[in-house]
């Protein structure tokens, strides 16, 4: 199993709750989590959200609303969403996904304190249009 160490939790179910916009995962060692599609987005495992290092993450902005139009599995070993944003680089493998999961309520929190930081917001009308490029845009 590519990626995937021995004592990984294997899914048992997996189910696409689009009025809710909740990915509901159930795992063989019987834990089951409620994903909400929005934060399936914001903790991408692509490269484009998650940086090319630790601190380099993008904060993602309004995606409250976010939809997933499709789910595809890779091999045996992750799920690959495409999100209504255009969005379909993240490869969500399974232990990636039980950590999500595990850790569901920190993780938001982290997020929801660095919105608040940054002045962002989970409202896709509430996003300022990008700046005008030129500058690099970070504060160090």
């Amino acid at each position: 199993m590519a990626g995937l160490d021995k004592d990984t939790p294997l899914p048992t179910a997996i189910t696409l709750h689009r009025k809710s916009r909740i990915l509901e995962i159930a795992f063989d060692d019987g834990s089951r989590f409620e994903l909400p599609f929005e934060f399936l987005r914001v903790y991408s495992p692509s490269a484009e959200v998650r940086g090319h290092g630790p601190g380099q993450e993008v904060l993602q902005l309004g995606k409250r609303d976010v939809e997933v139009l499709g789910l595809e599995p890779v091999g045996n070993y992750a799920l690959k969403p495409s999100f209504s944003d255009g969005h379909d680089s993240g490869l969500y493998s399974w232990d990636y996904l039980y950590m999500l999961g595990r850790d569901q309520a920190t993780l938001w929190q982290t997020y929801l304190d660095r919105l608040a930081q940054e002045g962002g917001s989970r409202d896709s009308k509430d996003i300022p249009p990008p700046p005008p490029k030129g500058g690099c845009g970070h504060h160090h």
